[in-house]
């Protein structure tokens, strides 16, 4: 089981490896929605060519993914495939998918 300071830790690593050189002109909010003991929500704000992360929920969400924290974490850490864990069901997006399929480009600094 993931614990609590490590999955938050995931959102500050993206922030990290976030790559503005890809995010164009991109003006985003993606909220995470995590579930289990070590869950809670989360978002990234990508704007101005910068990203920022925080906790609690995020007005006008762009995209929202669903996990639960252990699979999120999985998925964060290499572990678990991201379009491996959508296909199955495990990792959930609500919203605009093609920001989706931006992220490992976005943040793969």
């Amino acid at each position: 089981m993931a614990e609590a300071q490590a999955v938050r830790a995931t959102f500050a690593g993206m922030v990290e490896r976030f790559a503005p050189d890809k995010a164009g002109g991109l003006s985003a909010n993606i909220a995470f929605n995590l579930s289990g003991d070590n869950g809670g929500l989360f978002w990234i704000k990508i704007a101005d060519g910068a990203a920022s992360t925080g906790e609690g929920s995020i007005a006008s969400a762009d995209m929202t993914v669903l996990a639960s924290a252990d699979d999120w974490f999985a998925v964060a850490i290499g572990e678990l495939n991201p379009m491996q864990a959508f296909m199955t069901g495990k990792l959930k997006v609500q919203g605009d998918m093609g920001l989706a399929m931006k992220m490992q480009t976005l943040f793969a600094g």
